[in-house]
This record gives structure tokens, C-alpha cells and sequence, in this order.
């Protein structure tokens, strides 16, 4: 499988399907820099998002950096950095 970038609207989807969603909580609106405890999700629920980010984009994550990535827009630079950096 080729690696291919990942979206704000696919990371959503897929926090959503993994960990739902807290009612209180718009995921549709400017989430970008909104650490991921305030959108409702824990550690646990990242491993889980971040294995079906794996499956999906064609990449693999390393646990270490997972933890760095607070933040969606942190996480996509992750999942991202390698499929924007291959020539």
C-alpha cells in the first residue's frame, strides 16, 4: 500500500469510529489546536485512532512520537511528515 496523506476530516472520522465522541464537543468546528484530552479523548483512545490511521495511510507509527502529538495538527504533521517528505 502506498502512504497518502491524512486529513483533518479522516482523522475525525476515525476518532469518532474508534472512540466516539463527546456530545459536548463539536469535532467539526476548529478543533486543530485543541489538545486532544479537551476534545475528550485519552491516551487509550489515540492508540486505537492511531492504529486504524496506520491501516489506513500506509504508514507506521512509533509509539515514542505518539505521545508528542497533543494536538490534531500535531498529530497530522506526524502521520503526515512522512509521506510529504518521500520524493
Amino acid at each position: 500500500m502506498t502512504a497518502r496523506e491524512l486529513t483533518l476530516t479522516e482523522l475525525t472520522r476515525i476518532l469518532r469510529e474508534s472512540a466516539g465522541a463527546d456530545e459536548s464537543v463539536n469535532l467539526d468546528g476548529d478543533i486543530l489546536d485543541t489538545p486532544f484530552a479537551e476534545l475528550g479523548y485519552d491516551s487509550l483512545a489515540l492508540l486505537e485512532a492511531a492504529s486504524r490511521v496506520e491501516r489506513e495511510v500506509g504508514i507506521k507509527l512509533s509509539e515514542d512520537t505518539l505521545g508528542d502529538a497533543e494536538t490534531p495538527r500535531l498529530f497530522l504533521a506526524l502521520v503526515n511528515e512522512p509521506v510529504t517528505a518521500t520524493p
